[in-house]
């Protein structure tokens, strides 16, 4: 019997192979596949309200499936997974959104004034992205740079490792990220305003929300708009934004258990 489909889409700055171990946990019950990396294809240019991005994942649907299937975003992932499937609800069959919180009301109002003044450049994540270290003399060095860093410490080595594997390229002074530091800030820089007006009508197929306890983007952001739209569909986890990476086991068993729920909605 042929296992269902799920078209993961990843975070802002990390390559689909970061979440190699959470997407093999949750293909032991789905035929998971994922674009590698997103927002580097010139044919799909990083604009405001990321139209390209949106088109770019429509177009890998269309090219790899012949049946709808489900959506599983995390961050930038759920916001591109749920402008598709407002659009195109004949390619998707269900939403999950991973710390991918809608912004809404006098937030996304903000993020629309701060945008057209150039206001978004000073604060993070766009401040720090734009800063952000992306050279080092081996590939040794990079990993003792994050294993240093709090964000990182808590990660798995395992899941450490495959960031570092996936997410650095050869460069003639040593390593460097492959997903640039350039393009991570165009894409903070261009985020959605719109999402929350998009998701204010009925939305065309389910969807489920799993966010960290302890996210800050979700504290940022507010749950408010989020609950309105997922419903009952709606769980948080230990850990904070990077969930699936701090504990990938854990997200692939909650991302099995809301799918089950929306299929279960859908037949009703």
């Amino acid at each position: 019997m042929s296992r269902p489909p799920i078209h993961f889409v990843h975070a802002n700055s990390y390559p689909a192979g970061t979440y190699r171990l959470f997407l093999a946990h949750l293909s032991e019950h789905y035929d998971v596949q994922a674009l590698d990396m997103h927002a580097h294809n010139p044919k799909y240019p990083v604009r405001n309200g990321w139209d390209a991005l949106a088109k770019e994942l429509t177009d890998e649907l269309l090219a790899r499936y012949n049946a709808p299937v489900v959506l599983v975003g995390h961050s930038m992932g759920g916001m591109l997974s749920l402008m598709v499937a407002n659009a195109r609800p004949d390619l998707v069959s269900s939403v999950i959104l991973l710390d991918s919180p809608v912004v809404a009301g006098w937030r996304a109002a903000l993020l629309r004034i701060a945008k057209t003044l150039g206001a978004d450049r000073k604060f993070p994540p766009a401040q720090a992205s734009a800063k952000r270290k992306n050279l080092w003399p081996s590939a040794e060095d990079a990993h003792r740079h994050y294993a240093a860093k709090r964000l990182f410490a808590i990660w798995p080595q395992e899941v450490l490792r495959d960031y570092l594997q996936h997410g650095l390229a050869p460069h003639p002074q040593g390593v460097t990220l492959r997903f640039t530091r350039e393009t991570e800030t165009a894409v903070y820089r261009s985020l959605p305003h719109h999402i929350g007006g998009m998701v204010r009508r009925s939305f065309p197929v389910p969807v489920g929300f799993i966010g960290g306890i302890d996210s800050v983007e979700c504290r940022q952001a507010g749950l408010t708009a989020t609950r309105r739209l997922v419903g009952k569909h709606f769980t948080q986890i230990a850990g904070g934004h990077l969930f699936p990476m701090e504990s990938p086991v854990a997200a692939a068993h909650a991302v099995h258990a809301m799918l089950q729920e929306l299929l279960h909605t859908r037949e009703k």
